[in-house]
């Protein structure tokens, strides 16, 4: 991590957790991931909520999405994906920004917020903020894997004669 760690992300034992991966790098992932709600929840609470301008509003595109054939062959073009960004300069001159999946103009708007926020103010609102948001992230993604894990079917080869 490039930081001083204001906030633990090691803590859990995630498998997306990537050593070369830096602190912004991290906190924008997890911001791109939240629900808008929750963003939308935290951005009420601060008092007051910064002044900001932006710097490229928020606007809706395509990218291509790169696959590869059992995680490790070649890489191939899978398909397009839409995405939605923003770019805002916080009052002291820090710029945010805020790439997400999907159509959401507000989720790429906040997202680029609290990346300028986490800029300036890791330590207050890493664990306030993002922490929690992870941890959503997390049990979300473990209730759709024991979902999935319960429909899963074993196969089994049975070999004649022995």
């Amino acid at each position: 991590m490039t930081k001083a760690n204001a906030f633990s992300r090691t803590a859990d034992a995630s498998p997306d957790t990537n050593p070369d991966q830096t602190d912004r790098q991290f906190w924008m992932s997890v911001l791109a991931r939240a629900d808008l709600s929750d963003l939308e929840s935290y951005w009420q609470t601060l008092s007051p909520a910064p002044e900001y301008r932006h710097l490229r509003k928020p606007e809706i595109g395509m990218a291509m999405v790169r696959g590869r054939a059992g995680g490790t062959g070649s890489p191939f073009n899978l398909g397009e994906v839409t995405l939605t960004r923003c770019v805002v300069e916080l009052d002291a001159g820090v710029q945010g920004f805020g790439y997400v999946t999907g159509r959401s103009r507000r989720h790429a708007e906040l997202s680029a917020l609290f990346d300028g926020l986490m800029q300036q103010h890791s330590a207050l609102h890493g664990p306030a903020l993002i922490q929690p948001l992870h941890q959503q992230w997390l049990a979300r993604r473990e209730q759709v894997s024991r979902k999935a894990a319960a429909t899963k079917v074993n196969f089994m080869t049975m070999v004649r004669g022995s």
